[in-house]
């Protein structure tokens, strides 16, 4: 198959939807499967010194997104709910100052269960947030302890209860072909957060990361490939059941219900990531800039105090390489995109990659319909190879 190549750089139109990441790095504990830039709490919380860094990297970055609309705001980490609500706020403030923040933007906030956090969501959703994500990942304490998690399922139902009290969007994050997890077991937990209420729940199947305690050595009692397919399968058509449309690779959302900032991200929207270790992607007229800031948080901290640009770095996408990113992101949601999608965030043209998309389709992989890019449900289960097409 011939490789994508182009004289020059594809040129865009007009620039795609902007949202807005923000990373808080730290956590009471780290999780042994976890690979995110995350670290545990050692010597306090430096909660004021980090949002004065957030609020200058932010000013540093406004030439690059000047007067542009952001729809949508996440806070991830980490554990972003381990800082006061009253930090919250006035990062959120500062954020209202700098940027057109639109006045219905969803702003989500990851949380993990506790009591010292639960008391927060009411400060949370005063300071602006409207959208929280609960990382619960189990209900069954056994497997909340062989995951290294730090609170209980009772810990876990309590987080959720007051969080559907105070917010219309919640999202609980559960994993499944855990140790030792039978099917009833897995099937037990996606019950138990259907019940709840909760109109978004992600699904992730364990996996063991490299450069982590589960990767390096994985725990005894893992689901071998078959008995996690059927795992798989049987969470998948619970959810459906109940009525959650499956809606990306690991996201399943009741009607309506969808994560608006991931949505952009899988239709290769702009996103501008602030923060330790925070990735963002922000188009141009002539070029797409993929930006990267410093991991370590005090590292990324003493940039931010003294010379915030030395913090950053930033590299333009490859002409040739844009098809396989646009694709790595719009082939994970289930009903695709449209295939005028691809001009309008690429500046590529569908006939300009027709070979790979033509690959894909006699492999039965993509769907044959011109006017839309769409995994077919062979696709869906080997999206890798389906990535393969364009790489």
């Amino acid at each position: 198959m011939p490789p994508i190549s182009f004289a020059t750089a594809p040129t865009l139109t007009s620039l795609p939807p902007l949202s807005l990441y923000i990373h808080i790095p730290w956590c009471l504990k780290k999780c042994p499967y976890c690979d995110f830039n995350s670290h545990s709490l050692k010597n306090g919380l430096p909660e004021n010194a980090y949002i004065d860094a957030l609020l200058t990297d932010l000013q540093t970055e406004l030439p690059n997104i000047w007067g542009r609309p952001v729809e949508t705001v996440f806070i991830g980490g980490g554990t972003p709910s381990l800082f006061q609500a009253q930090s919250i706020d006035r990062l959120l403030s500062g954020i209202r100052s700098l940027l057109r923040l639109q006045p219905d933007a969803e702003i989500t906030l990851e949380a993990n269960p506790g009591t010292f956090e639960i008391e927060k969501f009411q400060g949370f959703k005063d300071a602006g947030i409207t959208r929280l994500s609960v990382g619960v990942q189990s209900f069954d304490d056994i497997m909340l302890q062989r995951l290294g998690r730090v609170h209980n399922g009772k810990e876990a139902l309590a987080a959720i209860d007051t969080a559907l009290k105070l917010f219309d969007k919640v999202n609980i994050d559960l994993m499944y072909a855990l140790p030792q997890q039978t099917l009833d077991g897995a099937l037990n937990d996606v019950q138990t957060a259907i019940a709840t209420g909760a109109s978004h729940i992600s699904a992730y199947h364990l996996t063991m990361e490299p450069n982590t305690p589960f990767g390096h050595t994985p725990p005894k009692g893992l689901p071998d490939d078959e008995a996690a397919l059927d795992i798989e399968d049987a969470v998948h058509q619970t959810l459906a059941q109940a009525g959650f449309i499956h809606y990306e690779t690991s996201a399943f959302a009741q009607a309506g219900k969808q994560c608006h900032h991931n949505l952009n991200y899988w239709q290769f929207g702009d996103y501008l990531g602030i923060g330790a270790g925070a990735h963002g992607k922000i188009s141009y007229p002539d070029r797409i800039e993929r930006t990267v800031r410093r991991r370590h948080p005090n590292d990324y901290l003493a940039a931010m105090q003294n010379q915030p640009q030395d913090a950053v770095e930033r590299k333009n996408i490859a002409a040739e390489d844009l098809a396989f990113e646009f694709m790595m992101n719009a082939l994970r949601l289930h009903d695709g995109v449209p295939a005028a999608l691809l001009p309008q965030r690429t500046g590529l043209s569908a006939a300009s990659i027709l070979p790979q998309l033509e690959t894909a389709r006699r492999k039965g992989l993509l769907e044959t319909d011109p006017t839309v890019f769409r995994p077919t449900e062979q696709g869906k289960l080997f999206l890798n190879d389906l990535l393969q097409c364009f790489l």
